[in-house]
């Protein structure tokens, strides 16, 4: 009789995965037949698929009722997380699933894998662990949502090597948020190329590409209204035909910026909903010398297509900031600031050689995806009476060392206001989260300014005089926004290639007097600005015309120096029978 509940609860749980609520609500009445154990699981089973209808009034009730009855039942404590996750409550759902993940794990060590209800507990743990990833994140805390992504992806079963591979890749992004010491991110890349065991393609040797176009392809699942999309237009619009024939591969949803994409002269092929192998099958069929991946280890990312080594030269960068760890990837694209040619130690983390651009590594291009607003010439500082600071990078990004650099800066600009927007202060539990954080840091509250994301932040710009970017993770698309609405950015030079984003955005945008070296400098820097209203009207009223003139957004220099990239790196390989030999370029 265990052994029929445990199924029905097993099966109702992969209804659950395929989003199959109807098909939860049958194997609930099954177990609602049973004895009374039975009729407590069909109920919360009920409760559970109620949730993911949206139906919050009846699962909260039923799982209420469940227990009043058994006050420690799991599935029930789960639901009722659910309903606070649906109802913005972040610190409610964020103690439950603590509670459940701990007792969870608790009850799977003293339990025998061969017991019945073994697989029943596994499959809530991995819920409860993932629910509990992303609440971590939205609440500004990626060192837990980290451990709670690689939990959950060891809790992924031997005959899924995707799903422990895509929850591993998210736990790599996530730990992004605070910098990785070289040896992890090796034992990472390491683990990374284990959790992908593919067959890869075997690539007949190439006609020289000095006799012919070289066949170059695109692979992003974010060819849409995403953070990467303002870099990819350059890609696909101004590359030489003469010299290169471009294929995209698009792996994510469509909306109107796919389609304004669509426009270029390029070959497009849709992968989205293709499993890895057919789509890198089909890739291998269009006999590229060159794919590039735009994704790395962030959301939907390409890299279980690129172990399957579709393209005989394979690149990854521009969406990502650091190693992907797979030996499929040759190249990472970088620049001169990011990642010197004389700084080894910065690349030492990277399995991946280095195509190192003279300049930038990516281009700022942003009208295809967003209708740009005009900036505001007037600084805010003379209407207010004071500065205002701001960011509006992802609150993730904000650790204690950040927060402290910031509160020195109020603290020395007498008036002066910190605006922080994003996602984690639309909703009040978030900004409870926050408030306390910064009242644990001893911040002057009154002087600080929480606004929640809206559609037309980057109009908000024109509230801010001076952005301060993050660290170790810096801001790319939210920094070079800011430049493009007229708001200075005063940024810090880490160590690494991503804590190095600030420095080649500003370097290449004409504005290296913003880039400070240390948190000293970083503070002073940020001050001085901050009392100098003339230059701060100054940066607000030329700051545009001067972006678009620069390095950072001359797409025609941007793509003669990829180009030469490309041809440098196929050269190589053609020179070397087709696999790529040792060095950066």
């Amino acid at each position: 009789m265990a052994e029929d509940r445990t199924n029905w609860l097993n099966l109702a749980d992969k209804f659950a995965e395929e989003g199959d609520p109807r098909g939860m609500r049958a194997c609930a009445r099954e177990l609602w037949e049973g004895s009374a154990r039975g009729k407590l699981e069909g109920a919360a089973v009920m409760a559970e698929a109620a949730l993911y209808t949206n139906s919050l009034d009846e699962a909260a009730s039923l799982a209420d009722e469940i227990l009043r009855q058994q006050p420690g039942h799991l599935r029930a404590r789960l639901v009722k997380a659910g309903v606070a996750a649906k109802q913005f409550e972040l610190g409610d759902e964020i103690s439950l699933l603590r509670d459940i993940v701990q007792e969870a794990e608790r009850k799977r060590q003293a339990l025998d894998p061969s017991d019945a209800y073994y697989a029943t507990l596994v499959n809530l743990l991995r819920k409860a662990r993932g629910w509990l990833a992303d609440a971590l994140y939205l609440a500004a805390d990626p060192q837990g949502a980290a451990e709670n992504l690689l939990a959950r992806s060891e809790l992924a079963e031997d005959d899924r090597p995707m799903e422990r591979a895509m929850f591993y890749s998210k736990y790599l992004f996530m730990r992004n948020y605070r910098e990785q010491p070289v040896r992890e991110a090796r034992r990472a890349a390491e683990h990374c190329a284990e959790i992908l065991p593919v067959k890869p393609f075997v690539h007949a040797p190439r006609q020289s590409a000095l006799e012919r176009k070289l066949r170059v392809g695109y692979l992003s699942p974010d060819f849409r209204e995403h953070a990467v999309a303002n870099f990819t237009a350059p890609l696909l619009f101004d590359f030489d035909p003469a010299r290169f024939s471009v294929h995209v591969y698009h792996t994510g949803r469509r909306d109107a910026v796919t389609k304004r994409f669509q426009k270029a002269p390029v070959k497009w092929t849709n992968l989205a909903g293709r499993i890895p192998r057919t789509a890198a099958r089909m890739i291998y069929e269009d006999q590229l010398d060159i794919l590039v991946d735009l994704s790395g280890h962030t959301q939907g990312s390409c890299l279980p297509i690129m172990a399957y080594r579709p393209a005989p030269v394979q690149v990854s960068g521009i969406g990502y900031m650091n190693t992907t760890g797979l030996p499929a990837v040759d190249y990472f694209l970088s620049d001169e600031i990011c990642l010197p040619s004389g700084d080894r130690a910065a690349a030492d983390g990277f399995t991946e050689r280095i195509l190192r651009l003279p300049h930038t590594h990516l281009c700022y291009a942003p009208d295809i995806v967003h209708a740009m607003p005009e900036a505001g010439t007037e600084a805010p500082v003379y209407r207010n009476g004071y500065v205002t600071y701001a960011s509006f990078n992802n609150f993730a990004k904000l650790t204690d060392t950040v927060l402290l650099l910031w509160r020195g800066i109020l603290e020395q600009v007498p008036g002066a206001r910190l605006l922080l927007k994003g996602k984690t202060a639309s909703v009040p539990s978030g900004q409870a989260l926050l408030r306390e954080r910064l009242r644990k840091l001893n911040f002057d509250l009154s002087r600080v300014e929480f606004r929640p994301y809206s559609p037309d932040y980057l109009e908000q710009y024109r509230d801010v005089d001076i952005a301060l970017d993050t660290m170790p993770y810096t801001g790319g698309l939210t920094t070079c926004e800011a430049l493009y609405m007229g708001v200075p950015v005063i940024a810090m030079r880490g160590r690494s290639h991503g804590a190095r984003f600030g420095a080649s955005i500003l370097q290449n945008a004409g504005v290296a007097e913003l880039l400070l070296e240390n948190d000293v400098s970083y503070v002073r820097r940020a001050v001085q600005l901050g009392k100098s209203p003339e230059l701060i009207g100054a940066y607000h009223s030329g700051l545009r015309a001067n972006l678009r003139k620069s390095s950072l957004m001359n797409r025609k220099q941007y793509m003669r120096e990829l180009e030469q990239g490309y041809m440098q790196i196929w050269t190589r390989a053609f020179a070397s029978g087709g696999s790529s030999p040792n060095g950066d370029i």
